[in-house]
């Protein structure tokens, strides 16, 4: 009885020593189980998670877990782990060997564990970019493993499909509690479709993502250029609006009213434009707002320029001859309506807010705009290739029709001056029928090439409404040359006459 009653005592002074001591408690927490319970207890979760992978408790959940891979390991084998999101650990043999003659003294089986992590567990950012969407932490039995012959080879699926990337690990710092993302013993290989990193030692590992991106000098550089643009482009439309107005009394016809529609269309296009980039840290309300308005205005820009397309189109295959009844009122409820339906569809969607452009460590260039990746694509790049597409063949039959205009009239004294007004009035009307905005798909591919596109697409772009300016002011300057050649003209055969 007596050793009954001491044996009681035994067992209850032992569990209750290890419920009192948070480390023993701790060590057999399921390893699949780690990172759950260092989110939920720990505030610098990737040495909580360290730690306890090399102290955990090898069993398999009861329902199978993507983020978590565990099996045996033969000392004379090499090993291979193949995730369900595309990436892959391959594990040589020298670091099994290695780790077996460290570990297995006593005859234990050594387990290879791996767990798929979310990169916001790890807070460190880095000039090189940012990490790819999984962390990938490997540990090999309850030792550290490290100066391999042969590295550790791992597999990270590019989902980004563009931009550069370099292989990394998590060094934890020993004089505080954050770590930071570190290059030593890893090297990288990449091809079109996957990061190949190759380390010397077992830890966590990522890639961090370097987008394409112009350089920070270069960013603001096209900042300064998109805001000087827009603020003379918002004035020289104004310009060119009063002007019209104050020569209403005059008759204008079908093409400068389509011009006028056009000019009204990107005053608001750059205007919204500069309050979405000054107000993008707003309020949801307010930049959901200023979003649909910048969206409403580019498209009803590019509607307008097909518009120009369009009635020069007419203009060349009827010959100045348009008859349609309702002809202006029918432009307009094109120009106006299809942009107003297209982004009532995506207001309703919940597709506007703050959107960022570009970032880096050290800033950020945000604009209230279309966060919505497919409404982005479709009601953007696709209606501006649709649009542009439309407009070059139009240019195209307009550069033929002048060549064959050219050739029925023989005057070779006067050929330079011609071909330099051909070229003037090409140009003319490639920034009206927007062309320009072509460059924004050339913006993609080797740096120098882009980032020439891309200073190029701005200072075009942004200055388009100075552009359109010197257009009106050619065309009604022009106008009244004609008007006063016809008035001479008339005068000098009344005079005649007389």
């Amino acid at each position: 009885m007596r050793r009954f009653y001491l044996l009681t005592v035994f067992i209850l002074s032992s569990v209750a020593l290890t419920e009192g001591d948070p480390s023993s408690s701790r060590s057999i927490t399921p390893c699949y189980k780690v990172p759950q319970y260092c989110e939920e207890n720990e505030s610098n979760i990737p040495r909580c998670i360290e730690k306890k992978m090399r102290n955990c408790t090898f069993s398999q959940p009861r329902t199978k877990n993507p983020d978590f891979y565990m099996q045996t390991v033969k000392s004379s084998y090499e090993v291979t782990v193949d995730t369900v999101y595309g990436h892959a650990i391959h594990i040589p043999s020298e670091a099994v060997l290695k780790s077996t003659r460290e570990q297995l003294g006593n005859g234990h089986e050594l387990h290879l564990t791996v767990s798929v992590l979310n990169r916001s567990l790890f807070e460190a950012r880095s000039d090189k970019g940012s990490p790819h969407e999984q962390v990938l932490g490997v540990w090999l039995g309850n030792q550290d493993v490290h100066d391999l012959s042969h590295p550790v080879r791992m597999v990270f699926v590019n989902v980004y499909q563009k931009g550069s990337g370099e292989c990394v690990f998590w060094k934890l710092s020993t004089n505080s509690e954050q770590g930071s993302w570190s290059t030593d013993g890893c090297n990288t290989i990449q091809n079109n479709t996957n990061f190949i990193c190759e380390c010397n030692h077992l830890s966590f590992f990522a890639v961090l993502i370097s987008p394409d991106v112009p350089d920070p000098v270069d960013i603001q550089r096209l900042e300064y250029i998109s805001y000087i643009g827009s603020s003379l482009s918002v004035v020289f439309t104004v310009v060119i609006i009063v002007m019209y107005l104050c020569h209403k009394k005059r008759k204008a016809g079908q093409t400068l009213i389509i011009h006028i529609q056009l000019t009204s269309s990107l005053f608001l296009l750059h205007l919204f434009f500069l309050a979405s980039s000054i107000w993008s840290s707003a309020e949801w309300g307010g930049c959901w707002t200023l979003g649909f308005l910048l969206h409403w205005a580019l498209l009803a820009t590019f509607t307008w320029m097909a518009i120009e397309g369009f009635h020069l189109y007419l203009l060349l295959v009827r010959v100045f001859n348009i008859c349609i009844s309702r002809y202006r009122l029918k432009l307009s409820l094109v120009g106006w309506g299809v942009p107003t339906a297209t982004v009532m569809i995506c207001g309703m969607a919940g597709a506007y807010g703050k959107y960022t452009l570009m970032e880096n460590s050290s800033r950020t260039t945000s604009l209230c705009w279309v966060t919505t990746k497919a409404a982005r694509y479709i009601t953007v790049n696709g209606y501006l290739g649709l649009v542009l597409l439309f407009n070059a063949v139009i240019l195209a039959v307009m550069v033929v029709k002048m060549r064959q205009l050219r050739a029925r009239k023989i005057q070779a004294g006067n050929r330079v001056r011609r071909m330099w007004k051909d070229w003037a009035s090409l140009l003319g009307l490639s920034c009206v029928l927007g062309l320009p905005w072509g460059l924004a798909f050339m913006t993609h591919g080797p740096q120098s090439i882009s980032l020439s596109a891309i200073y190029l697409f701005t200072v075009l772009n942004a200055f388009q409404g100075v552009l359109m300016f010197l257009w009106f002011l050619s065309i009604t300057c022009k106008s009244i040359h004609e008007e006063q050649q016809s008035t001479k003209g008339s005068s000098m055969s009344n005079v005649t006459s007389g």
